[in-house]
């Protein structure tokens, strides 16, 4: 299998250069400011991981004031190293302010790390309800109450002409002898014979059955 041609990137390489010689100042004005063994190797580390955390923080599109404010901290501290190294700071003589400044970075680095990872998130929208339709409620028909049987004439059903209507059948001698109870009782409340419609009302009987026993009671 053919072995696949290697590409330089001139970019990445320049990259790569400008970070170790940056790294590498870094580690020399922490030694020149009091921090020796490992502590002059951490300040390299601790600026760059600020710059890249201030970088993503603008890729991000979020906070951008905050993602500059500590990407110019950081560059200022990466820059301010290759500078003061170049032979215009005596690294056998630090000045105090200076050694102030690298001792005091860890917590600024600290506090700027804390602000980029914890940001203020984007309020999430709430998703946009449906209202909900009212649910119909059947409601039920009113029961038509049984009426009763009608008491007056205005009331009644039409009847049938006389020619049409059936010869009256024989009425029994015991709901003849009820009539005239109910009769004699009407007569003594209203001081007047009772009527056919009356009657009927009252014995709950049908017109024809009725108008024979009011021929009967005369």
């Amino acid at each position: 299998m053919p072995a696949l041609p290697v590409r330089v990137d001139a970019v990445l390489v320049q990259a790569l250069i400008a970070a170790a010689l940056s790294f590498a100042h870094l580690h020399d004005l922490a030694s020149a400011a009091g921090q020796h063994g490992w502590k002059a190797w951490a300040y390299p580390v601790s600026v760059d991981l600020l710059m890249v955390a201030a970088w993503r923080r603008l890729r991000s599109g979020e906070a951008k004031a905050a993602g500059w404010c500590w990407f110019l901290v950081a560059l200022t501290a990466s820059l301010g190293a290759n500078v003061a190294t170049a032979g215009l700071l005596d690294l056998d003589d630090v000045p105090a302010w200076l050694r102030i400044l690298v001792a005091g970075w860890p917590a600024v680095a600290f506090l700027g790390g804390t602000l980029l990872a914890h940001g203020a998130p984007k309020p999430v929208k709430a998703p946009a309800t449906v209202p909900e339709r009212p649910s119909t409620v059947a409601v039920p028909e009113p029961i038509a109450e049984e009426s009763e049987p009608p008491e007056t004439a205005a009331e009644l059903p039409p009847t049938e002409p006389e020619s049409a209507r059936p010869s009256p059948s024989p009425v029994p001698p015991a709901l003849v002898a009820l009539a005239r109870k109910v009769a004699d009782e009407h007569g003594a409340r209203t001081e007047t014979p009772i009527d056919t419609s009356t009657l009927r009302a009252r014995l709950g009987v049908p017109m024809p059955l009725a108008e024979a026993i009011a021929t009967q009671l005369t």
